[in-house]
């Protein structure tokens, strides 16, 4: 068995420390306000792609804010209440998304070197570095769904009978 793939992104650090975790990826910007729960840290944001997903405790990648200013507050209290993403990795840099990562207080990284949603797949293991602007990604191992031999199906593929 090889040594899982492991991927380093730089850019610039927007707020530091160091957290890793888990990685929740959208090619979707979250909305704050009417977007996400703070109680509970899910997306609840009745379009987008995440909606009923959780993002607390995990790496969240994401374009970056969409809204109103709203968004840095909802944000603060998913904090306050436990439930803040454990790292953001985010590609549009604004007032919102820089006030709500400062807020949040969790490293935050921007401007990466590549693009995030080619390299960071949701469940990939992320660890974010906010004091030198660096992403280390730990590729997750492929699903076992399909074995050499025909020992298993492939999503999409014929139904065995």
């Amino acid at each position: 068995m090889s040594p899982p793939e492991v991927v380093t992104l730089h850019g610039r650090g927007i707020v530091g420390g160091v957290a890793e975790g888990e990685a929740l990826v959208t090619r979707e910007r979250i909305s704050g306000w009417g977007g996400i729960d703070p109680r509970t840290g899910t997306v609840i944001e009745t379009r987008h792609e995440l909606s009923g997903v959780s993002f607390a405790g995990r790496v969240l990648v994401f374009p970056g804010a969409k809204g109103s200013s709203g968004w840095s507050g909802m944000f603060h209290m998913a904090r306050v209440n436990g439930v803040a993403p454990a790292a953001m990795c985010f590609t549009t840099m604004g007032t919102k998304i820089a006030l709500g990562a400062l807020v949040t207080r969790v490293p935050a990284v921007t401007d990466l070197d590549g693009d995030p949603f080619e390299v960071i797949t949701t469940g990939d293991w992320v660890r974010v570095d906010g004091d030198r602007g660096v992403v280390e990604v730990t590729k997750a191992p492929a699903p076992l769904s399909a074995k050499p031999g025909g020992g298993g199906s492939r999503a999409g593929g014929p139904r065995p009978r």
